[in-house]
């Protein structure tokens, strides 16, 4: 037990020190899953607005295969953008294998699902007479869209940071995309899994407690909205 009383005091050390490794492998995580999240929302959002305010073709058949790519496993997820990103790929000339932009790509896939069910989700769970009220009242298609949008929020920010967890937590589609190439693209995830490997418990047990301590805050914060939302209705 001493050697886990003195990595934790080590990892703690190092934390406090604002080492200039953990410092980068930290921003580079919060960069990547930030970029990630934010491209997700802006292409799932509009996707989930559409499949929950309109009538489209084959509907429930759209919303069974987001909800199922909620579980897509992220190394088949790596894999899959591997492939279109290497040099025989489609996307090859673009060069992008091994850089934080694969990594965003990866991440982005993962987090697509997410925001569209659960922002669907929310939407269909607004009661529909807040559109035909907004509708009675004289407003357009569009405004009532808005409408029954704004009284979605807590939900769909429920989805998004949901999402946020997702892609914060990820490690085998960015470990295949990435590389884990020092000072470039190693992020909290992938350096944990290789301090591990090594038996360098210093660096792993410090972003270890850095990834649990934003884990926690992402929870609270939806924890929060959750929350919000459920004081709204009573």
């Amino acid at each position: 037990m001493d050697y886990l009383a003195e990595g934790f005091l080590k990892a703690i050390r190092l934390i406090l020190s604002f080492d200039t490794e953990l410092t980068k492998i930290i921003l580079l995580s919060l960069k990547v899953s930030g970029l990630a999240l934010g491209a997700a929302t802006v292409l799932g959002l509009p996707v989930a607005a559409i499949m929950g305010l309109k009538r489209i073709p084959m509907k429930g058949v759209l919303v069974t295969v987001f909800n199922t790519f909620m579980g897509l496993p992220p190394v088949a997820v790596g894999l899959f953008v591997y492939l279109i990103l290497s040099r025989r790929g489609p996307l090859g000339f673009m060069g992008l294998l091994y850089t934080p932009s694969a990594m965003v790509i990866a991440q982005t896939i993962l987090a697509f699902p997410i925001v569209v069910s659960l922002c669907h989700a929310a939407l269909v769970s607004v009661d529909p007479i807040i559109r035909q009220a907004s509708r009675t009242l004289g407003a357009t298609e569009r405004q009532a869209a808005v409408a029954v949008i704004k009284e979605a929020r807590y939900g769909i920010m429920s989805g998004v940071i949901a999402a946020l967890g997702r892609v914060m937590a990820e490690v085998g589609a960015i470990l295949i995309v990435g590389g884990n190439i020092a000072g470039y693209t190693r992020v909290m995830t992938t350096t944990i899994a290789m301090e591990t490997d090594k038996g360098d418990f210093e660096l792993a047990l410090a972003l270890g407690i850095i990834l649990i301590g934003i884990s926690l805050i992402i929870n609270f914060a939806l924890h929060l909205v959750q929350q919000k939302g459920a004081r709204k209705f009573t």
